[in-house]
């Protein structure tokens, strides 16, 4: 089975998976978790775009997701703009603050991109949290953020709203599927595997990161936006590194550089999350002990491990052999006809 077809058919089972929950259940905290598995979701995705796509670490992806959030918040509380401008405005924050990220992080790369993307998301948060409480609240942050207002729907009701980030994530899966098809993906994927090469073959690998940057901000920004929709609440905690944390561990459990490997991974998470929390206070160490495991013995995350093995298997399959007929002049076995 081709990479194609295995995220034609994973699709299939998501979205068979996505429309079945509303119908399973009506029950809250359950279509709230799912909520969040889908709006973590379209950040791990877009993160990936960075992370596994260009094959670079950046964990200052916190606060693309935390600056979409605040310019939603502001947007629609503080100058009464409808919900979809907002969200619009939460896409242009997240790119912009991308683009801001990438002068001074691409200048430099490895080990070294990643400690600048982490001093810039320290800041934002402190920015927030401290010098411009009259913008974002402090700590006390901004409550009561709305939601849609579309045809007379109430999408305060759980399984309205449910619908509506469905629509947004089945949105944005299908262009990060487009976008990794389309030239400009394959480009950014061959920076990833040799820098050298792509220079010299003619692509302005500067501007491909860049580009690549900003598009990971903007879809971080959305997933921001929708994130405060959900929680009605906004505080500088979401601009932390340890979110950032979050998303590459969420990542790397899925299999960073596919499609639905950071679904996945969020699957995996947020499900680890609320069951170990539920049973000890200490969840966070355990749920760090099976990432380190799964690192180990997973490299490739649980989903690019499971692609793997398909592989293998296909090719260790036996191909079909074609019959052939016998020949009037081939010997006949003894005992069957043929002279003794």
């Amino acid at each position: 089975m081709t990479t194609f077809r295995q995220d034609a058919a994973i699709a299939v089972g998501v979205a068979a998976a996505v429309l079945a929950v509303p119908f399973l259940t009506q029950n809250d905290f359950l279509l709230n978790l799912t909520i969040l598995i889908m709006v973590w979701s379209i950040f791990a995705v877009g993160f990936d775009l960075v992370f596994g796509l260009l094959g670079m670490v950046s964990f200052g992806h916190a606060a693309f997701l935390g600056t979409g959030g605040y310019a939603l918040a502001l947007a629609t509380q503080r100058y009464g703009l409808p919900f979809e401008a907002g969200l619009a405005f939460a896409i242009l924050a997240g790119a912009a603050c991308a683009w801001l990220f990438s002068v001074f992080a691409l200048r430099v790369s490895g080990i070294f991109f990643a400690l600048v993307t982490l001093a810039l998301s320290q800041l934002m948060y402190i920015l927030a949290d401290s010098k411009l409480r009259e913008w974002t609240g402090g700590a006390d942050g901004l409550p009561g953020i709305g939601r849609p207002e579309l045809a007379g729907i109430d999408f305060f009701d759980t399984v309205n709203f449910y619908w509506y980030v469905a629509a947004v994530f089945a949105l944005v899966m299908a262009f990060m599927a487009m976008l990794r098809a389309s030239p400009f993906g394959r480009a950014v994927a061959g920076v990833r595997q040799n820098e050298i090469r792509a220079s010299q073959l003619g692509y302005n690998v500067q501007r491909l990161k860049q580009v690549t940057f900003l598009v990971s901000g903007a879809v971080g920004g959305l997933a921001g936006g929708l994130l405060a929709a959900v929680l009605m609440y906004m505080n500088p905690q979401m601009l932390h590194w340890t979110t950032s944390g979050d998303v590459i561990i969420m990542t790397l459990l899925g299999g960073a550089g596919t499609l639905w490997g950071p679904v996945a991974g969020v699957l995996l998470f947020e499900v680890l999350k609320e069951w170990l929390s539920g049973w000890t206070p200490y969840w966070y160490g355990i749920l760090g002990l099976i990432f380190i495991l799964a690192t180990l013995y997973f490299p490739q995350g649980v989903l690019g491990a499971l692609q793997a093995r398909l592989r293998l298997a296909r090719r260790a399959a036996p191909t079909p052999q074609p019959a052939t007929k016998a020949t009037s002049d081939a010997p006949l076995v003894p005992g069957e006809g043929s002279p003794s």
